[in-house]
């Protein structure tokens, strides 16, 4: 049985609407939402309604509504102690978020939704569902990678239920994988990922191809068009999967740059950047790049090779803005944020809320203090590493403190991403960190040091502030041994510090 199914009232008519939303036919579904909403009372069925709600207005585009919308559904979950629910609700908050331009909040609703889900303990067909929302939240936000693994976990939920592995097929997933390729200039790898969703669709074949998401249809269709329009032959008609699809302002776009694409390959640059210029489409749906990207191809096929340049400049910087390396250190500053909040939870531990970094979502130098002295006051020793990091300086004054407050933000999801289980790491002050490790002597604290110098090093400080190096230098010592206090152990940690390597 489903989770669906266990709800206590207007379940048919849940059923119908979460069945339309998955044809793409959410402005069918939005009356029947609204209509158990008017009659339900059951405030599990009443966050079930409110959330499919929240993203049936999300796929038609009404961003007027959205706040509203999430503010309802959000307020109904936090009643439900359902992870699945919370999840479903984090990842459409993603997504809304990514229609308003709020990458921030878009993370953090990613990094929630990945929790609540994960947390599920009786996988079903609902389940599968949430895994594959998320899985398209990730893809928008650029999260290509993360949205490759989230779809997998949706299929392999989904198999466990009895469902078809076409029906979590995806495209749209690989597909802005690969115009994100060819955005950042790998015609190439676009071509390599756009070849192989036209290799699948062929593999599913007629049978296969009944049991694909209507929402699915404009996604290989476009996949179809953009390999047409840099010039190879496709096995499958585009046009024809241009067709359908439903009603979401995802598939309108994709159609109409689809057949942008189309008359490209037909050989008719000028009516393709006529198209261009009559129908602008959302930001959201390709990259803000995509159009510029194909007014470069229109401007090469016509011969008008200064203008291609010009406009494939411009594609560049738009994509340079949104690169997933960035997005990466917001993943784990929102990570290490979140975390910090769940431990202020535990006032039994640390007390108040005064004791987190607001923007690396560290613990603080006061934190530490307590979490030193409790320590010592168990008897217990540790190693005590002071880092800082090289070159800081110079991002501040080459490109200003947003920068440098995003790479602050990624040194601290490095930080936790190296520390063992049980470490503790804190934001001590400007672009200095302290960790601690319980328990530890020398020898530890030079693994952790290499560990450290490998991921600082594999970091790409270039795309995030280009020209100017990031580095990591670390000092240590040792606290709780011969009566050394935590001011004198970090004393003597900071006059060691040396560039890790």
């Amino acid at each position: 049985m489903s989770w669906l199914d266990q709800l206590a009232e207007n379940v048919d008519e849940l059923h119908r609407a979460g069945a339309l939303q998955q044809d793409g036919r959410s402005a069918e579904a939005l009356p029947i939402l609204d209509g158990v909403l008017a009659t339900a009372t059951d405030p599990t069925t009443r966050a079930y309604a409110l959330v499919q709600r929240f993203g049936a207005l999300i796929n038609l585009g009404r961003v007027a509504e959205l706040a509203t919308a999430m503010s309802a559904a959000d307020n109904a979950v936090r009643e439900i102690p359902d992870p699945y629910l919370r999840g479903q609700m984090h990842a459409f908050a993603a997504l809304g978020a990514h229609l308003e331009r709020n990458l921030d909040r878009g993370v953090t609703h990613l990094v929630q939704a990945s929790r609540s889900l994960a947390a599920v303990r009786d996988n079903d067909s609902e389940t599968a569902w949430g895994w594959h929302d998320l899985a398209m939240a990730y893809s928008y936000l650029g999260f290509h990678g993360h949205a490759l693994t989230a779809i997998e976990q949706a299929r392999q939920v989904g198999a466990a239920a009895g469902m078809a592995p076409e029906i979590f097929a995806a495209p749209g997933i690989r597909l802005r994988n690969a115009v994100s390729l060819d955005h950042q200039g790998d015609t190439d790898g676009c071509l390599r990922v756009l070849r192989d969703i036209d290799a699948e669709l062929t593999r599913y074949g007629a049978a296969g191809a009944g049991r694909l998401r209507p929402g699915s249809r404009a996604a290989y269709g476009y996949a179809l068009a953009r390999r047409a329009a840099l010039g190879e032959q496709t096995q499958a008609d585009a046009s024809e999967w241009l067709t359908g699809g439903g009603d979401s302002v995802r598939t309108r776009d994709l159609r109409h740059l689809g057949n942008v694409c189309l008359a490209i390959a037909g050989g008719r640059p000028g009516v393709a950047l006529s198209m261009l210029d009559a129908v602008p489409v959302a930001p959201e749906v390709l990259g803000a790049a995509e159009p510029a990207r194909l007014r470069s191809i229109c401007h090469a096929a016509a011969g008008d090779h200064a203008a291609a340049h010009a406009a494939d400049r411009y594609a560049f910087r738009l994509t340079a803005q949104r690169i997933d390396r960035l997005r990466d250190g917001y993943l784990d500053g929102v990570a290490a944020r979140l975390d910090a909040q769940e431990t202020q939870r535990d006032p039994g531990r640390f007390g108040d809320e005064t004791l987190t970094d607001p923007l690396t979502g560290l613990p603080n130098r006061r934190q530490l203090e307590r979490y030193v002295a409790a320590l010592l006051a168990r008897g217990e020793r540790a190693a005590v590493g002071v880092c800082d990091l090289i070159g800081f300086t110079a991002v501040n004054a080459r490109h200003g403190r947003h920068c440098g407050d995003l790479v602050l933000q990624r040194i601290a999801g490095v930080l936790n991403r190296v520390m063992r289980r049980g470490d503790f790491v804190a934001r001590f002050a400007g672009d200095e960190f302290v960790v601690v490790l319980p328990g530890a002597g020398t020898t530890q604290a030079a693994e952790v040091s290499r560990r450290l110098a490998a991921a600082t090093n594999a970091e790409n400080w270039q795309v995030l502030v280009p020209g100017t190096p990031v580095g990591l230098a670390a000092g240590w010592s040792e606290v709780g041994t011969n009566g050394r206090t935590l001011s004198a152990a970090l004393a003597a940690a900071a006059a060691n510090r040396t560039p890790t390597r």
